[in-house]
């Protein structure tokens, strides 16, 4: 069965996530206290960069301590309702099997817009209350969203392991997989992948592939490969694949997730399959990849990987007849893009609105919506009235480009 090395190899105990050992110590003394009663701080909020650990920290320690752990990504649970469906009961009784809990609430940066806040603050409440540990994570703890929530949290910092310390989880697996590898191959895998253990792990299953020695040879391209043109180079082979199994093979080389690479497949879909009835069967086929996603998300159940990737893979290569017109670029998926602009816009529209409000003494929200509308045309009909209005609000250079750009 094809298997991803990075799941095959995901930490079933704290001991085997790599790194942080300080920050995993904290958090086991923090969990095993609540036996003893509630601590003062009844939630602790991790923080740090993408792939440092947080979450399979927590997966890997209700493992060990045999907890039930109540797990979702906050990003999906955006409103009070949901929230307080999701953990506001569980926060509060037991488990029929009389196990301890252990709620998770993963990527609190997902939440954003007016329509989250509600859920945000239904999870400060949780937190004030609950009668089971929580643990909140994120990239950046000191989001000002997240202000009056760090009043009831124990904060933890996760940092990106060490180059070494990468470099003895890939020989660990060596070991494991019977591959005789180079100490310089492995040690410029762990460089190329500044800290990020999951892009390590990658980069060996890739590049070990149909080997049983792995040398400073094989590698040394690492030192200067771009990445863009490698998952260029995966969905190529996924498009355009001779077989389902080259299909399924392309996930070895991808540098990315498989989520993101669902992302990517998705996004690119339609430039390549053109005929109406093949693109709807291949569309299909990322639905249907889709789900099984959600259903390992829902209940952690990772053996329904294989569907997600076959579906995502030898699904869609086999589903069309991969004779595309001319030659076409392969895209950035626009809906990660959109995110990112569509977040910028929304805090510098919020920036304006404050500034705006505080001359004209009303909220920002008010500010953005009744007298912006009027700021932008003065700025497109009297670049002079506008310069005098800037001045007056004490809006910085940013802001008088975004609205003359507007």
């Amino acid at each position: 069965m094809h298997v991803p090395w990075t799941l095959k190899y995901k930490p079933k105990t704290l001991s085997e996530v790599v790194g942080n050992e300080d920050p995993k110590r904290k958090i086991c003394q923090w969990v095993q206290s609540w036996s003893k009663g509630v601590p003062k701080r009844r939630a602790l909020f991790l923080y740090g960069a993408p792939g440092t650990g947080k979450t399979v920290s927590i997966e890997a320690l209700a493992n060990d301590l045999e907890m039930e752990l109540v797990q979702s990504n906050a990003s999906d649970y955006r409103t009070a309702e949901a929230v307080e469906r999701f953990a506001g009961r569980a926060s509060q009784y037991g488990t029929l099997s009389g196990k301890r809990r252990l709620i998770l609430f993963d990527e609190l940066d997902g939440i954003t817009g007016t329509a989250d806040r509600g859920g945000l603050s239904v999870i400060t409440e949780i937190v004030k209350k609950t009668g089971s540990p929580i643990v909140l994570t994120a990239n950046n703890a000191y989001d000002p969203r997240f202000s009056t929530l760090r009043n009831y949290c124990e904060l933890i910092e996760f940092k990106k392991p060490t180059r070494t310390q990468i470099e003895k989880h890939l020989r660990r697996i060596c070991s494991i997989e019977g591959l005789e590898a180079e100490d310089a191959a492995l040690r410029l895998i762990a460089e190329r992948a500044s800290g990020d253990v999951r892009s390590a792990v990658n980069d060996l299953q890739a590049l070990a592939q149909g080997k049983k020695r792995l040398t400073y040879d094989d590698v040394s391209w690492l030192a200067s490969r771009d990445r863009k043109e490698v998952i260029f180079n995966v969905l190529r082979s996924i498009f355009y694949a001779k077989d389902s199994l080259m299909a399924k093979d392309a996930v070895d080389m991808a540098d990315v997730d498989p989520d993101m690479l669902l992302e990517w497949i998705y996004e690119n879909i339609p430039y390549h399959v053109k005929d109406p009835k093949e693109l709807a069967a291949v569309m299909e086929m990322v639905a249907l990849a889709d789900i099984y996603r959600g259903r390992i998300t829902s209940t952690q159940n990772w053996s329904l990987m294989r569907y997600f990737i076959d579906f995502m893979t030898a699904g869609v290569a086999a589903s069309w007849s991969r004779k595309s017109p001319g030659w076409v670029p392969f895209k950035f998926p626009t809906r990660i893009s959109q995110m990112s602009s569509s977040r910028a816009h929304r805090q510098m529209l919020s920036a304006i609105g404050t500034k705006i409000g505080r001359r004209c003494h009303v909220s920002s929200i008010q500010a953005v919506k009744e007298i912006l509308p009027y700021v932008r045309v003065i700025f497109e009909g009297n670049p002079e009235m506008g310069a005098g209005l800037a001045k007056w609000f004490d809006l910085d250079e940013e802001m008088i480009n975004y609205l003359a750009e507007k």
